[in-house]
């Protein structure tokens, strides 16, 4: 079992930077392949980055250039820092945990993040 917090969300000019923490807790962290995920209203919640347990890492088109993932294993957190924001990048952002080769999946909450113009 996993648990995620995610933190960091909020308003945010156009143009702005904000950085986005997923806090877990309850299994060993460093086997979990990690990511954040994001969903606008009436739309489908959608990928923005991924990392693996070996620090490989992956981000949607819209993000690339932008978005930097990471993960500190040692404080079982995965970072997100975003940079020059859009407003389509307003969502509610979620992290996601998955145990490879596994059934086990976890989310977090959400926090959200709204980009005003």
């Amino acid at each position: 079992q996993v648990q995620l917090v995610e933190s960091g969300g909020g308003l945010v000019q156009s143009g702005g930077s904000l950085r986005l923490s997923c806090a877990a807790s309850g299994s060993i962290f460093r086997r979990y392949a990690m990511g954040w995920y994001r969903q606008a209203p009436g739309k489908q919640r959608g990928l923005v980055a991924i990392i693996t347990t070996g620090g490989n890492t992956d981000y949607a088109d819209s993000v690339k250039g932008r978005a930097t993932i990471s993960r500190d294993n040692a404080k079982n957190t995965v970072l997100l820092q975003m940079n020059n924001l859009k407003s389509e990048d307003t969502a509610v952002y979620y992290c996601r945990a998955h145990l490879p080769d596994s059934p086990y999946d976890y989310w977090g909450q959400g926090t959200q993040v709204t980009v005003s113009s």
